[in-house]
């Protein structure tokens, strides 16, 4: 295991450590930079399912990874709302419902781990996670005013999604005690 962390770690820690260049990206605002942002984010959001294939074909699951692997998806997809929004290119509405959702369902965690007690990933988790890098993915591309209202279903569907999934995990806190 490469520096103790075993590989699925160490790409849940490249994830994290592709936020600031999403972000950077973001705020630069060219044609370009948009193109460049939106691959890094959706490579970014595609290594959760690397992580998590490797942690289970090679038998791999640790405790660390059990927290930085969620912790690492919400830094990527918060960091980026924030940053989009920051620059008018993603709905206010919106990102207030994800990155309450994402702090809400993240201080959850923090205190169901207190009481060595996990919550592991969802059904409902993964495909918000997938609507979201979706939806995300497109409002980072530059695309044409004529997208708009297709953005904004892909994203209302990405934000229903969250709503449910957070919602999900505070019904069910039982069942991880």
């Amino acid at each position: 295991m490469p520096l103790g962390l075993g590989w699925p770690n160490i790409v849940t820690v490249l994830r994290i450590l592709l936020v600031p260049v999403v972000v950077a990206l973001v705020l630069v605002q060219t044609r370009a930079a948009s193109y460049a942002a939106a691959s890094v984010f959706v490579g970014g959001g595609l290594t959760d399912l690397l992580d998590g294939y490797l942690a289970r074909r090679f038998g791999s699951s640790t405790l660390t990874g059990a927290w930085l692997d969620p912790l690492s998806d919400k830094l990527l997809v918060v960091a980026t709302v924030l940053a989009l929004t920051a620059i008018s290119r993603f709905p206010v509405w919106a990102a207030v419902v994800i990155v309450a959702r994402e702090v809400s369902v993240t201080v959850l965690r923090a205190y169901l781990g207190t009481r060595a007690t996990s919550m592991p990933a969802t059904a409902v988790a993964k495909w918000k996670t997938a609507a979201q890098v979706t939806a995300i993915g497109l409002y980072i591309l530059p695309l044409s005013s004529g997208a708009g209202i297709p953005k904004l279903v892909v994203l209302s569907i990405a934000v229903a999604i969250t709503v449910v999934s957070g919602v999900d995990y505070f019904l069910n806190v039982d069942r991880n005690r």
